[in-house]
C-alpha cells in the first residue's frame, strides 16, 4: 500500500512533507554537515509553526538530509563573520522552551548531532539514531556555551550529564541509548522506515489522550511529586469527559477500530 502524502516542499535548506499523519521536516544542507545558518534555523522556525497548525499532522519526526550528520551545530564561520556572542533567546526553535509543540516530536538522528544538533536531539520527545549517529555537547572545545542543556541531567544520570559537558566528547548510538538519551538505534538503512513506524503508532492513538501523555510525562522535570499528582489530575480531565473516551471502550466492545474525533 503507498503512504498518503500532503504539503510536499522541497524548496530551501529545510523541507517539510507529511506523510500517513507524520510530518518530517528536514535539514536539507548535507554539504555543510547540516549546520545551522541563517536560512537553516528560519527554516526550522517555519516547519515547526507549520507543524503545530497542520491538522493533517499528528506527529513530527526532525532530521537531516544525507548519512554524515544530523546536525553538526551552528555555522561556526557565520558566527566568526558576525561575532556572534550570546545567541538570542529566538535563535532557533527549542520545543517547549521558547514554542509550545503540544504534539509528539522524534529526532531521527541520521548521523553526527553536535552542538546546537545535540540541542535539536534533546528537545524532541524521542530520538532514533541510526547506528553510526554520535551524539555531543562540544562547545567546551570551541569556547562556547551550553545553557540549553540544562534539562540534560532530567534525562540521562547527572554523572552522565557531566562527563558529556565537561569533555566534550562524543557518545556512540549504544552508549547514548544504554544512559537513556537514546530510545532506538537501528542499521542507518532501517532509520526512516523504523522511525516513520514509531510515529505511526503513536499518531493512531487517541489525540487527546497523546497530548495530556507528553504534559504529563514532563511535569515532574517541574513539580514536586504532589503537585504534579494535581497538575496531572487537571491535564487529564477534559480527555476523561471527551467523546474519544467512550469511543474507545465502544469499539473494543463492537471489535473496530476507533475513530477518534479529537474532542
Amino acid at each position: 500500500m503507498s503512504e498518503a502524502r500532503s504539503h510536499v516542499r522541497a524548496s530551501g535548506p529545510v523541507s517539510y512533507e507529511v506523510i500517513d499523519g507524520v510530518a518530517w521536516l528536514t535539514i536539507d544542507r548535507p554539504e555543510a554537515r547540516n549546520a545551522l545558518s541563517r536560512d537553516v534555523r528560519d527554516g526550522l522556525w517555519s516547519g515547526t509553526r507549520r507543524f503545530v497548525a497542520d491538522d493533517s499532522a499528528a506527529v513530527l519526526v526532525l532530521t537531516g538530509a544525507g548519512d554524515k550528520a544530523f546536525c553538526a551545530g551552528g555555522d561556526l564561520k557565520e558566527m566568526a563573520e558576525s561575532s556572534l556572542e550570546i545567541p538570542p533567546p529566538d535563535f532557533l526553535p527549542q520545543f517547549g522552551r521558547n514554542v509550545d509543540v503540544p504534539k509528539p516530536t522524534i529526532a531521527a538522528v541520521n548521523g553526527v548531532a553536535f552542538a546546537g544538533g545535540f540541542l535539536l536531539a534533546q528537545q524532541c520527545d524521542l530520538v532514533v539514531a541510526a547506528d553510526h549517529a554520535r551524539f555531543a555537547v562540544s562547545e567546551v572545545k570551541v569556547g562556547r556555551g551550553a545553557p540549553w542543556a540544562a534539562p540534560l541531567s532530567w534525562l540521562v544520570p547527572p554523572r552522565v550529564a557531566l562527563e558529556i559537558l565537561l569533555t566534550g566528547d562524543p557518545l556512540d548510538a549504544i552508549r547514548a541509548r544504554d544512559v537513556g538519551l537514546v530510545n532506538h538505534v537501528v542499521p542507518a538503512s532501517d532509520l526512516r522506515e523504523h522511525t516513520q513506524a514509531l510515529a505511526r503508532r503513536i499518531a493512531g492513538n487517541a489525540p487527546l489522550s497523546v497530548h495530556a501523555a507528553k504534559r504529563t510525562a514532563y511535569l515532574s522535570a517541574d513539580h514536586r511529586r504532589e503537585q504534579a499528582y494535581e497538575l496531572a489530575e487537571e491535564i487529564w480531565a477534559p480527555v476523561y469527559r471527551s467523546a474519544d473516551a467512550q469511543e474507545g471502550p465502544a469499539a473494543f466492545r463492537d471489535k473496530r477500530r476507533p475513530v477518534w474525533k479529537g474532542r
